[in-house]
């Protein structure tokens, strides 16, 4: 069997370990179903990487390869694939219980993948999937914010976390759908870089939320989309929340939520998990493929951008612990992409 570079992982170790990320080679899998081989060139890395590869007491017989953001081409489709063929030039997210994407050749379901902007290179591309599909179902089935801007007249959101990988798409599709957005951020790094994409306030997650909104003229908001530390910010989350509002959260919590406090305002929560349609292969698990391609053409009209801010070279396991830490440091602005094989 002919055999590809990847990268794994045996033990669950800090990052700053040599064998918490490793050089491998395996098998090159073969297309079935409704599965498409893709050449990698390009991945993305997330703080869903940091989390799977996290230190815990376990080992693995066979290297695990993780990696949830990917674009490149084609190469042979399964028997049952109707959306792609091979030479076309994809993105995608993946599935979390399947193999990870940091690997030269990688199996996704078609029905999860999109057509590659045209307007891009495959780093570009990469920055874009997991945060489009968590912030777009984040936004649109979770929130039910309609995709109108004249329903949206008059209505805001607080985006908390507002500067980094899926904030940095949230802002856009939120600006775009007519809603005044309203970010959180910290530092003035972050700050301009959330008002560059569509934010028309800031606002400290530091500190109490309700007074900063009255002091721009938001007594509450109709939308809240957190993603940033849903405990922390709870409290604070249901007194900015308007009547009848709508909060999201992407973050889980290691303690219980007092929903009670959502009670009086009749206001609803949800969570928003990305892999949820491919873990599951609910009935609507192509909607992530319709998503992404609407993106694209979103950003071949150049009506949305790719968020991408730092590009590493080569793909390899080096590269890739230096990207986990950097994404450990919490304080990331905007996606961190790598490229070229060496």
């Amino acid at each position: 069997m002919p055999l590809m570079k990847a990268i794994g992982l045996h033990r669950y170790l800090p990052i700053d370990h040599s064998e918490s990320l490793l050089d491998v080679e395996l098998e090159i899998p073969a297309a079935q179903g409704r599965d498409l081989l893709v050449e990698v060139k390009a991945i993305s890395v997330n703080p869903v990487d940091v989390k799977v590869r996290a230190p815990k007491e376990r080992t693995e017989q066979s290297p695990r390869v993780l990696g949830w953001d990917a674009a490149g081409i084609v190469t042979s489709v399964g028997e049952g694939v109707t959306l792609f063929q091979p030479g076309d030039e994809v993105y995608y997210a993946g599935s979390i219980t399947r193999p990870g994407g940091n690997s030269q050749y990688h199996l996704v379901d078609e029905r999860i993948a999109g057509k590659k902007p045209k307007t891009l290179d495959f780093a570009e591309a990469a920055a874009l999937p997991l945060t489009t599909i968590t912030a777009w179902e984040s936004l649109f089935d979770r929130l039910g914010v309609p995709h109108s801007a004249e329903q949206n007249s008059g209505r805001s959101i607080l985006i908390i976390g507002a500067a980094g990988g899926v904030g940095s798409i949230a802002l856009q599709l939120a600006h775009a759908a007519g809603l005044t957005v309203i970010g959180t951020a910290s530092r003035p790094a972050s700050s301009e870089w959330a008002k560059q994409l569509g934010a028309a306030h800031i606002i400290n997650h530091h500190e109490p939320f309700a007074p900063q909104l009255k002091a721009i003229g938001h007594a509450n908001v109709e939308y809240i989309l957190c993603l940033n530390q849903t405990a922390q910010h709870w409290e604070n989350m249901a007194e900015a929340i308007a009547p009848q509002g709508k909060i999201c959260s992407i973050v889980e919590t290691s303690e219980p939520l007092n929903l009670t406090l959502l009670k009086n305002k009749s206001a609803s929560f949800a969570w928003e998990f990305m892999f949820t349609r491919s873990m599951y292969e609910t009935a609507d698990m192509a909607e992530q493929h319709l998503l992404l391609d609407q993106l694209a053409d979103r950003i071949d009209a150049g009506k949305l951008r790719t968020t991408i801010t730092h590009r590493l070279s080569p793909i390899n396991a080096a590269t890739l612990r230096k990207a986990h830490a950097m994404i450990e440091t919490g304080s990331t602005i905007g996606k961190i992409v790598l490229e070229n094989w060496e």
